[in-house]
Parts: structure tokens; sequence; C-alpha cells
């Protein structure tokens, strides 16, 4: 059995392996050969010494990461970074044909795998989803769709972490009623301090309470997924004013989750300050899901770009474009 131990990543908490070293844990945030400069306890660890500190209960780790080339706006999540800000759910497409053109048309690197609903290798006889969106080039986000209790979720994360051969990376969410598709919230705090606790990184859908999105972060949940509005319903962000102040109360990646009807409601949310989201029905259930998804992957970058730039102050009265000084009579 692997002992583990709370350590602090550039100020978020971590469970990892007891016995691990810098050099290892450089290798598991996906830094090994990069260019980086990093802190153990506020002391500066040379390079060629990280084998050789080894980390404890409660250390503290500050990593920073030279960024060259005119990048550095990437969406972190876990220790790894991702240029697409847009994370695609891989149901309700007609066949798996659809699925791997539509997920390459969004530029998606992040795409959510539902255990219960999508074979990833249970069974053989049947077509696997990871033969069109291989590990190699997505990350793959098992989540808890369909789950209604603790104990089930639970479970499944564990599931998919011996289907994936590890992986740590889920999507939790503990569903109230089928009718609404609604977060239990109770249960999801609960489900979220085990699977912290037993060493996953936690990306949790939950409604969009200011509270209860700080008390997960708290937990230590990886990415807090507030509801834009009821799973699959479309109708775009119902209450931005939420979304905004969980934003600005966090410390990590905020992603508007379920309720995208169309690219308006993307780029809404990016231009809110959301760290990026994530969607299924509203690519899938387009008319043209291909099309559909490259729109997203647009409206994206666009919400972003706008959020960066900071938009134009919203006044009561006209302003006119076009000096009056020097105005010809």
């Amino acid at each position: 059995m692997v002992n583990l131990m709370q350590i602090k990543i550039n100020g978020e908490p971590r469970t990892v392996a007891e016995s691990l070293d810098l050099a290892a844990l450089i290798e598991q945030l996906g830094f090994a050969g990069k260019r980086i400069a990093v802190e153990l306890n506020r002391e500066i660890v040379p390079h060629g010494q990280y084998g050789q500190r080894l980390l404890n209960d409660g250390d503290q780790v500050e990593i920073v990461h030279a960024i060259g080339g005119g990048q550095g706006d990437e969406l972190v999540i876990a220790g790894k970074s991702y240029r697409s800000r847009l994370l695609v759910g891989t149901g309700k497409y007609k066949d798996l044909e659809e699925t791997r053109l539509a997920t390459e048309a969004s530029g998606a690197e992040i795409v959510t795998v539902a255990i219960r609903r999508s074979n990833i290798g249970q069974n053989p006889d049947q077509p696997n989803l990871l033969d069109v969106l291989p590990p190699a080039r997505f990350t793959i986000l098992p989540n808890t769709a369909a789950c209604y209790t603790v104990e089930d979720a639970v479970r499944t994360c564990r599931l998919a972490r011996e289907l994936l051969n590890g992986h740590k990376l889920v999507k939790l969410e503990v569903l109230g009623d089928p009718k609404t598709l609604f977060p239990d919230v109770t249960a999801t705090l609960e489900a979220a301090k085990i699977l912290v606790h037993d060493g996953f990184d936690v990306m949790v859908y939950t409604n969009d309470d200011p509270i209860i999105a700080k008390r997960l972060e708290e937990i230590g949940c990886v990415a807090v997924m507030p509801l834009a509005a009821p799973i699959g319903s479309g109708l775009g962000i119902r209450n931005p004013y939420n979304i905004l102040t969980i934003i600005e109360n966090a410390k990590v990646p905020i992603l508007v989750d379920a309720g995208v009807g169309t690219a308006s409601d993307a780029a809404i949310a990016m231009e809110l300050g959301c760290g990026g989201v994530l969607m299924n029905t509203a690519i899938a259930e387009a008319k043209n899901p291909v099309l559909m998804a490259s729109a997203m992957k647009k409206a994206i970058e666009a919400g972003r770009e706008a959020f960066l730039a900071g938009r134009m102050p919203r006044k009561r009265f006209a302003s006119a474009s076009s000096p009056i000084d020097g105005t010809f009579f």
C-alpha cells in the first residue's frame, strides 16, 4: 500500500506518495526537460540536485516555468498546461467518427468520458472510444455522470483509475435527481473529500453558489466547475454575477460546465474571466456538430482575448467616436 502525504505546489494543496523526490515530482507535472526554477520551502534548489531532495509532508514547492515563443496564457490544471480552454464531452454523437471529427474541430485537448456509458476497454467486442481519441494525444477526463450517491461516484473514479493505468485526473459530479440533474451539493462535498484524500486530482461539477465553490477549493479540488444552466438545457449563463464572484474569490481554475447552447454563451463565459468551458450537448446536438465545434473554438479564443484586453466601461449616454476638438464649422 502506498503511503500518501500532503504538500503544496504553487500554493495549491496536492496529495503525493511518500518518499517522492523533486525530480520525480517535476516529471509527474510535465516539466521534465523544460526551463524551470524550483523553490523548496523558499530555498532555491539548483538544477542537478532535484533527485537528491526528498519531499516531506507539509513541504511547499514553487515552480516557475520559463515560457517563450509568445505563449504564456495557458490553462493549467493539476500542474499540466493546456493551450485550449475548451473541454468537450464525448457523448450523444451519432457514431465514433463524428465524435472524432467534432473533437478535432474543437481543438480541445481534454475530453470527458462517462465511465458508466462509454467503452474504453471494458468490452473488447464493442468499439473503443480510445481508438479514435487516443490518450497519447488527448487528456482523458473520466467523469461520474449518472452517479447519484457518494458511493457510486467514488467507486466509478476508482474503476476509471484502474482502467486507465493509474490515471488520477477525474471529473466529479454527484447528481440530485434525474429530472433537473442539479448537483447534490452535500454528497459532492463528501465525495470530493474522499477522492482528494485518495490521491485523485478532482475537477468538480457544482452549482453556482460562491460559498460552495470556495469550500470545494479548500477541500483540495484542482478545478471548480459551476453550472451555467441545467445540463443539456442550452440556456446559457443564467447567473453571471454568481459566476463572477466565484472567479474573483478563487485560486484554482473556474470552468463553466453545463448549459452552454451556442458560441455566444461560450464567449460570455470567457469574457467573465473563466479559465475555460466544458460542453457536450451544445456541439453534439447541433445540426452540424463539426461546424459548431469549430465555432465554439473560435468563441472561446475570442472571449479570452476580450477578457485580457479589458472591455470599455458601460455608459448611460452616448459618447462620440470622433473627437470634437478641432471640428471645422
